[in-house]
């Protein structure tokens, strides 16, 4: 039976952001720092991580962020895991992760949905999985 489960939150915080106004279309850059929870893994973001953000003539913007995180998995093995998180407020965000963990590389091939919600300096960002996972 499919369930949804949380992978992981991400506490992001964000830095300041750079724009450019085309004619069509207006790009924002955001990077970001922060730290990952979960009951799988636990670490911080390494690097920067970069929020773009799309917005064209109808004010809609497609947001895809991109970022590696290094902590430990759920067995205290030491891992990366890469997550681009692309979507829209309207139609939701779909999250994608590549990882070196043997425990977390079920999760590459899973079908993950996040939430993003604001909190104090910067966002809280959710990574479910939808279907059942097995122990």
């Amino acid at each position: 039976m499919a369930s949804r489960e949380k992978l992981m939150e991400i506490r992001v915080a964000i830095k300041e952001a750079f724009s450019v106004q085309g004619e069509k279309e207006q790009v924002v850059m955001i990077p970001f720092s922060g730290e990952a929870s979960g009951p799988y893994f636990s670490g911080r973001i390494i690097g920067p991580g970069v929020d773009t953000q799309r917005i064209g003539a109808d004010k809609k913007a497609r947001l895809s962020a991109r970022y590696m995180l290094e902590g430990a998995d759920r067995d205290g093995n030491a891992c990366r895991v890469f997550v681009e998180n692309e979507g829209d407020w309207e139609t939701g965000f779909s999250p994608s992760i590549v990882t070196d963990s043997p425990l977390l590389r079920r999760f590459e091939s899973a079908i993950l949905t996040a939430t993003v919600e604001g909190c104090p300096g910067g966002v809280l960002v959710s990574i479910y999985t939808n279907e059942q996972q097995e122990e």
